[in-house]
């Protein structure tokens, strides 16, 4: 597939007289050609169906912003469905404990955690999750079937007025295909206990298209204590009609269940207590569960487009971990477990509209967000999983509701503009075991946009965006008044909502044929960092922060059967306040880049070779204990035979780099060590040199 020529109205916008349409397309900023929503089931592996409501006609994006197709998400080899997001530039995914575990997520110079400020959409369904029993904006992307992706849709900052919580860094909207070109059944066999099969298909019923896939997965890893991962996953989905009329019904029901090893001080390796692969604990691990029902209904008419989403999802999830062994337990150990029952459900409607003024072509749209969680949280202090105490066991009712609206007008053929405005309400109570601890909470944050495209001029724009955003905390946070552990010291509350603001500059040209570049640089503030650690169950505050940065992306198509992709982020990340014990913001990598070379066509040999650098990272605040780097290369090779069949291999860290996936800086105490604990650095190893080989067949 080839690049979007700028030279047309650009990659990201609409084409000059694109707003005296009644019926507004759906076409967003693109790496590839793909429309959105195709009705060729050839391109994209999509049929006609409902558009996403994250669709827009109109939204001028940054630079920064992209559509990447199924195609190209699943022509690189990946270890873990997480690694699949890799694809968007300057994104890295690491994982530091079992496979079923939500995936670490890095970028723009944050350590995002489990998913704090990246948001991620799965056909509009939230995956973060609010008040979580594992940090606030925990995602958890396991359930994630990349085979059906047809597009992921990434936008950057806090400049879009539709995006609200968890999105100042930045937003990942994935959607599945409606219909599949072909039925798939395939299977793969690998290093370290690797068994993954899945079978998938589509076909007409009624006036509508049936898709469904189920996927089972087992792995053992090459851990000491194998993983043991036992995964089933299923999707199900009813779609009629096309992107702009049309309605999807979709169900999807996850389960998983496995031992994980997770990070180990490195003095225990060093010391030959335990190799690279050991364990200090062998019981730790975890259950998760998600099932899910939503809609995407879409209709347009003489007064425009209207799209309404609404889902409902039940998450259960339990981990036994043990970071810090016997600091806080010398008798006992410190592991501990955390609890997170939920039942969610939300709607996303919105509606846009064409109108001209004084010549001047514009669109304005309108939409209402709003999302409740009912949640079962708990933390408590474990020993081989059994129980030996409750640190916090609480009831939480959180809702939200977010209002918002956005105005592009095309003042010329080289200049449009975006006005928006977004208003979030928060509110929610907390039942708490501790009752000091229980209460209401609620807070409301407007958030203005704003965003200008210019060009093109010799197949070359340029973007400007600025905006406020924001960050919701864990509402037990808002609410607390005592420490969990002792229901006696007095700690602060921290405000519900934090700020935050942003503004990129950038520019996207094609001024070199077959190449599309971009250049994007950005700056970041957040009043304050603030965490709910719910290893120990408390709010932390932490310090107001800046992050500086450049983020430079290219694909080069010389002929249709080659891509090469390379891609080169550098991020300043620094507490903005002075304080004695420095001000780097721990585990923010400053650079990360990734490249690309992928080969072939519809039939015959195919291959691909991607490299992954993460570079190092502050581990304390005075950068005296750092990361090392890491780079790891994935390569692929195979055949694809006329008959449907194809014949794929696989080799994940092809060059066997002995590095790391994670690494931190804590206290943490072996037996026998001083009772204070000692500080040490942490680390969760990367998993050796591993083969797959896929056997699978279309028909």
């Amino acid at each position: 597939m080839e690049l979007p020529p700028v030279t047309v109205a650009s990659s990201d916008g609409p084409r000059p007289n694109r707003l005296a349409r009644s019926k507004p397309s759906n076409s967003r900023g693109t790496r590839h050609r793909t429309p959105a929503h195709s009705d060729n089931p050839t391109e994209g592996g999509a049929a006609a169906g409902a558009a996403p409501v994250g669709s827009s006609a109109l939204q001028p994006t940054a630079a920064s912003s992209m559509r990447i197709n199924g195609a190209e998400v699943n022509a690189v080899p990946f270890s873990r469905p997480g690694e699949a997001l890799e694809v968007v530039p300057g994104l890295i995914v690491t994982q530091h404990s079992g496979e079923g575990k939500a995936n670490q997520y890095f970028l723009r110079g944050f350590n995002l955690d489990h998913g704090t400020d990246l948001a991620i959409t799965v056909d509009g369904m939230p995956v973060n999750m609010p008040t979580h029993g594992h940090g606030q904006g925990y995602a958890d992307i396991n359930f994630l079937i990349p085979e059906l992706i047809q597009s992921v849709n990434v936008r950057k900052g806090p400049y879009f007025a539709d995006q609200g919580d968890f999105a100042s860094a930045g937003a990942v909207a994935i959607d599945y295909v409606n219909k599949l070109p072909k039925n798939i059944a395939e299977m793969t066999f690998g290093s370290f206990g690797y068994h993954r099969a899945l079978a998938a298909g589509s076909t007409a019923v009624g006036a509508g298209t049936l898709l469904a896939a189920i996927e089972a997965g087992k792995y053992d890893g090459p851990w000491e204590v194998p993983d043991n991962v036992r995964k089933l996953n299923s999707v199900m989905r009813y779609s009629q009609g096309t992107a702009t009329d049309g309605l999807t019904l979709t169900a999807m029901a996850y389960s998983n269940g496995w031992t994980s090893t997770d990070q180990i001080p490195q003095r225990a390796i060093d010391q030959g207590l335990i190799n690279r692969f050991g364990t200090l604990d062998p019981t730790d691990g975890g259950t998760s569960s998600r099932f899910s029902f939503s809609s995407n209904w879409a209709q347009s008419g003489d007064y425009g487009q209207t799209n309404v989403s609404a889902y409902v999802v039940r998450s259960d999830l339990q981990l036994f971990n043990d970071f810090t062994y016997f600091l806080d337990n010398p008798v006992n150990g410190d592991q501990f477990s955390q609890l997170d029952r939920r039942t969610l459900g939300g709607v996303d409607a919105r509606h846009a509209f064409d109108w001209r003024f004084a010549g001047v072509e514009a669109q304005t749209r309108v939409g209402v967000q709003s999302r409740y969680d009912d949640i079962h949280v708990g933390l408590f202090k474990t020993e081989q999983r059994a129980w030996l105490s409750t640190v916090r066991d609480d009831r939480v009712q959180e809702g939200n509701v977010g209002l918002w609206t956005d105005t592009t007008a095309r003042w010329t053929d080289w200049l449009r503009t975006t006005i928006g405005i977004r208003e979030d309400f928060f509110a929610g109570h907390v039942f708490s075991d501790t009752p000091q601890n229980s209460g209401n909470a609620q807070a409301s944050m407007a958030s203005p946009k704003a965003g200008i495209v210019l060009g093109p001029w010799y197949k070359t724009e340029f973007y400007g965006n600025a905006g406020y955003g924001l960050h919701s905390n864990d509402i037990r946070g808002a609410t607390i008044t005592v420490d969990p552990n002792d229901k006696v010291t007095p700690l602060d509350r921290v405000p519900l909502l934090v700020r935050s603001r942003g503004a990129e500059l950038g520019i996207r040209t094609k001024a070199i044929d077959s190449l599309t570049s971009s250049l994007a640089v950005f700056v970041l503030d957040f009043d304050s960092e603030l965490l709910f650690v719910g290893d120990a169950g408390t709010t932390e505050p932490s310090r107001p922060s800046r992050r500086v940065g450049v983020e430079w992306t290219n694909q080069y198509k010389p002929v249709p059967w080659v891509t090469v992709d390379l891609d080169v982020a550098y991020t300043r990340a620094r507490f903005t306040d002075f304080d004695p014990a420095g001000d780097r913001i721990p585990g923010a990598p400053a650079w990360v880049a990734s490249g690309a070379v992928t080969l072939g066509g519809d039939t015959g040999w195919f291959g691909a070779l991607k490299a992954r650098y993460f570079g190092p990272r502050p581990l304390i605040e005075d950068d005296s204990v750092r990361s090392q780097p890491s780079l790891i290369f994935n390569a692929r090779a195979g055949y694809k035979f006329d008959n449907g069949l194809r014949l794929q291999l696989d080799v994940l860290n092809l060059f066997n780099a002995r590095t790391n996936q994670i690494e931190y800086y804590y206290l943490s105490r072996l037996p026998g060590e001083p009772i204070d604990g000692v500080g040490d650095r942490h680390v969760h190893p990367a998993e050796p040199l591993a083969v797959r080989l896929t056997v699978a067949a279309r028909f």
